[in-house]
């Protein structure tokens, strides 16, 4: 069974009084463990997939299985659960809250699981290490680095312990240096915690350390293939 499975997935927008149709009908299968680098230009239909499959949005038609649960089937409550449980989020912006410690950014997707204070800080305190942010857990994103604000934001998304770590344009406010050291911490994810990750970008260096990359232009899937040769995989 997939652990991710889109069938003839279609989304229109309104616009100007008008439906504008963004995807055309997009079937795609991720097993549990991938990394998957969705690419293409903007206006390509790979950031509405990955709303999508993030139950961050819903599609106009077609049907879409997460963990063999047809999300249509779910109320409000049980997608809050999958967003928080099941998913964690990367973002190009990093979307931390500002003047709040990493420490407490990284806490926050615990305080909506019931996660007690003492297990929060432990968790947060141990994912912030894992990212080499120890001795930076009480600054606050003003008094970070860009990379290391997207090392905040990483440890946020892994905090819950979810399968599924989805990013968006992770790389898309640094530099190339900062932009390999990010892309390598997703791919030890990937390969030595087992975490599935579904990562959204337009550049083929980035997409070069996915295992499989999936290109999308003008709302549809154009091309799928295995990355045997992914970038960095060598040197684990």
């Amino acid at each position: 069974m997939a652990l991710l499975e889109l069938r003839d997935i279609r989304k229109s927008f309104r616009m100007g009084g008008e439906d504008l149709e963004v995807l055309h009908g997009v079937s795609l299968v991720i097993e549990s463990g991938e990394f998957v680098a969705m690419m293409g230009p903007s206006g390509s239909g790979k950031s509405t997939t990955m709303n999508i499959l993030g139950c961050l949005d819903v599609p106009t038609s077609g049907e879409y299985f997460l963990d063999g649960k047809n999300v249509a089937t779910l109320d409000r409550d049980e997608l809050a659960v999958i967003r928080n449980k099941m998913i964690g989020f990367v973002f190009q912006g990093f979307n931390l809250l500002p003047r709040t410690s990493a420490l407490a950014n990284v806490e926050m997707p615990m305080l909506y699981s019931g996660v007690r204070a003492r297990e929060r800080r432990l968790r947060a305190r141990d994912a912030l290490e894992r990212m080499g942010l120890g001795d930076r857990m009480s600054h606050d994103p003003s008094r970070l680095s860009g990379g290391q604000q997207q090392r905040v934001a990483i440890a946020r998304g892994i905090v819950n312990k979810a399968p599924i770590l989805m990013a968006d344009e992770p790389t898309g406010n640094l530099d190339t240096k900062t932009s390999d050291e990010i892309m390598k911490l997703f791919q030890d994810l990937n390969i030595n915690e087992g975490i599935t990750i579904v990562l959204v970008t337009h550049e083929a260096d980035v997409a070069a350390y996915a295992g499989r990359i999936v290109h999308f232009r003008d709302g549809v899937i154009t091309g799928d293939a295995a990355n045997v040769r992914a970038r960095g995989a060598d040197a684990e």
